[in-house]
């Protein structure tokens, strides 16, 4: 049920002329910008021993960080000898260095046939030329994800791997794969199939890709993915060793995880997955977001689904956006502050407009899901236009009160890059007003 508060903030965002009350931060391109790709597909991760220090990415090649904050930006051209194309995913361990994970593009093999791992000591410091998990021939290796366990920094890693790449052979199949480091990166353990269930190689709704894991209160390893079957989990509980025999179907994914926004090059409603490891009352509840079309093609929603008990069971789809003008939401994100087990999601909004006219919002749930409140936070609409590829997803993180989203911005037909600086205390005070 939404409170008072809630019908009063949906009320005050639905005016397009409201002014966000958070600053919006550009972030600069690297000198050597791509010539065929904008700022998009971006990841951003905060440090957890200083929230100050953040570093970010974004397609092919582009590297950001910041040492205050966010409040300014620097910004280079990653280079690995085994190339750098995309899909970056940026993350911190807990004795602060700095990964960034992306596709390859090695002249001396095939492209993207495996996942690079570059770390660094600091953000400002040079990166090594990078590893990864041990390649399988020509087969792709594509849409990774990573995660850290905050008690022995074992780093886990998730991906599709193609027997090729948008084949469309019925012998050709998709599969979910993982892999571990347990030396920052160094190396890496042989990868393991830990799906039962394959798909196909076109990269759409019949493919099993958007594999996420996440580390539990105990070292659990929690991954969720969609394709096929819909959406899907599977754990793991030694580290990896062993998995369940099968991973356990969700619920569907209504009219599949590929749909059309107008105006976007493509659109997509991949899961995201995030556990509780705060100590409040929610810990060790795992949460799922996503969007789909279950309401319309004309009404794109996001969504959550939540489960207590490891993964056995889970809530009802709950809507995540608070509007009601049935209008598009779309490329979610989902973070959760560990130090209050509050959850944040990010997503472009067309709430307040009635054409392809985009805003960015973000949702807040002090509850562990049970109601939700929304503020718009980019500093002004744009119109994206459908012959620019913009990428897939946005992205967030949040850190002991220190929430960072990351989203790109369509300006006179140039794709930009920005983060919202937002403080948990004067977003809670925002959405009270």
């Amino acid at each position: 049920m939404r409170s008072l508060s809630f019908i009063t903030l949906v009320i005050a965002v639905s005016n397009l002329f409201a002014q966000t009350p958070f600053t919006c931060v550009q972030l600069p391109p690297p000198s050597i910008a791509s010539k065929f790709y904008g700022q998009c597909e971006p990841a951003i991760a905060i440090n957890p021993i200083n929230p100050k220090v953040m570093a970010a990415g974004a397609i092919l090649n582009d590297y950001y960080y910041s040492t205050d904050g966010g409040k300014n930006w620097k910004s280079k051209v990653l280079k690995s000898p085994y190339g750098v194309w995309g899909d970056p995913v940026m993350l911190f361990d807990y004795k602060g260095r700095v990964y960034y994970f992306h596709l390859s593009n090695y002249k001396k093999a095939t492209w993207i046939d495996r996942i690079i791992c570059q770390s660094a000591p600091a953000v400002d410091k040079p990166f090594d030329e990078g590893t990864f998990p041990k390649p399988n021939g020509t087969k792709a290796q594509d849409k990774h994800w990573a995660a850290v366990d905050p008690k022995n920094n074992t780093l886990y890693l998730t991906w599709t791997q193609f027997d090729k790449y948008d084949s469309k052979l019925a012998t050709d199949s998709s599969v979910i794969l993982f892999s571990k480091s347990t030396n920052q990166g160094k190396n890496w353990s042989e990868p393991t199939r830990i799906s039962f269930y394959g798909g196909d190689c076109e990269d759409g709704d019949n493919t099993v890709e958007g594999a996420v894991p996440v580390v539990g209160p105990n070292g659990e390893i929690y991954v969720t993915w969609t394709g096929p079957r819909g959406l899907v989990f599977q754990c793991s509980f030694d580290g990896g060793n062993s998995w369940l025999p099968k991973e356990q179907l969700i619920m569907p994914h209504p009219g599949g995880w590929v749909f059309d926004i107008p105006g976007m090059n493509r659109a997509n409603g991949l899961p995201i997955l995030t556990c509780d490891n705060s100590n409040g009352p929610n810990r060790g509840t795992l949460y799922l977001n996503w969007c789909d079309q279950r309401n319309g093609t004309t009404d794109t929603d996001v969504w959550v689904s939540a489960s207590k008990d490891g993964g056995k069971s889970w809530s009802d789809p709950t809507r995540v956006n608070q509007d009601i003008s049935k209008h598009h939401q779309f490329f979610t994100w989902m973070a959760v502050d560990q130090s209050t087990g509050y959850l944040y999601f990010v997503y472009y909004d067309r709430r307040n407009h009635a054409d392809e006219t985009t805003d960015v919002f973000l949702s807040v749930s002090t509850d562990g899901g049970q109601s939700f409140s929304d503020v718009r936070i980019s500093d002004k609409p744009f119109k994206p236009r459908e012959d620019v590829f913009f990428g897939d997803y946005l992205n967030i993180a949040a850190v002991n009160g220190v929430i960072r989203p990351i989203w790109p911005r369509m300006d006179d037909g140039k794709i930009t890059l920005f983060v919202t600086l937002i403080e948990q205390n004067e977003l809670l005070k925002s959405i009270a007003r």
